[in-house]
């Protein structure tokens, strides 16, 4: 298969590459500096050079977005899985009275509008059919279940994140093409800091099984955990 995955450098997306080149399939990482990339990625890409083509893409700015897809474009390349993994977490501390508006923006702006670029700009690549997906990295914090009082840019944004996971659900519905909206678990990354139970590795291993067909989806939620099971929207 072939793989689009958004923030591919470091963390999750990391893993998510890793993971699916060790599958033998092939990814095309989206970064927003190739020339300026960690070690890992780095050398990731000397262990598979065949498997691993950096793409330079920045999801706030909608002009990489286009041009990333017209290369892919032009080289005759389709795609079986689009991952919108790129996000923040910003004013995660601050009480409403606290909030600051533009971080709100910036927030949306990344994990709501870029996925939204993404899809607009990457789903014409798409192959149409049950082997297909679209996995849009979100988070339980967007549950309204599970809502609590605090990281209102991060929690609204995943949110909405989830309602265009089931616009693109319905959408697609006749495609054939699966959609989903992921919380990968509490993980150890730059997000989720140092004393979250989880690994990136364990939770690409699980959407990688999803992206597979391994692990069967035995409900019609669109909203799901990185071992398939529904979450409370």
């Amino acid at each position: 298969m072939k793989l689009f995955i958004t923030g591919a450098n470091r963390g999750l997306g990391l893993a998510l590459t890793t993971e699916a080149v060790k599958r033998g399939h092939t990814v095309f990482a989206g970064v927003r500096n190739p020339q300026k990339q960690s070690d890992a990625i780095n050398h990731l890409c000397s262990i598979f050079p065949n498997k691993v083509q950096l793409l330079q893409l920045d999801v706030a700015d909608e002009s990489t977005c286009q041009e990333a897809a017209e290369k892919l474009r032009a080289e005759n390349i389709s795609l079986n899985v689009i991952i919108n993994n790129a996000g923040i977490l910003d004013e995660r501390s601050k009480t409403i009275k606290e909030i600051d508006i533009e971080k709100v923006e910036q927030t949306f702006n990344i994990n709501l509008f870029g996925p939204m670029r993404v899809v607009k700009h990457f789903l014409p690549l798409l192959y149409k059919g049950s082997d297909s997906t679209v996995i849009n990295i979100s988070s339980e914090a967007g549950s309204f279940q599970n809502a609590y009082g605090g990281d209102y840019p991060y929690a609204l944004s995943k949110s909405a994140l989830n309602m265009f996971s089931e616009q693109l659900r319905k959408y697609l519905k006749e495609d054939e093409v699966s959609v989903y909206a992921v919380h990968p678990g509490w993980i150890k990354t730059d997000m989720g800091g140092e004393k979250a139970p989880g690994s990136p590795e364990e939770s690409a291993h699980g959407i990688m099984d999803i992206i597979e067909r391994k692990t069967k989806i035995n409900h019609n939620s669109s909203f799901i955990n990185f071992k398939g099971e529904a979450i409370p929207q």
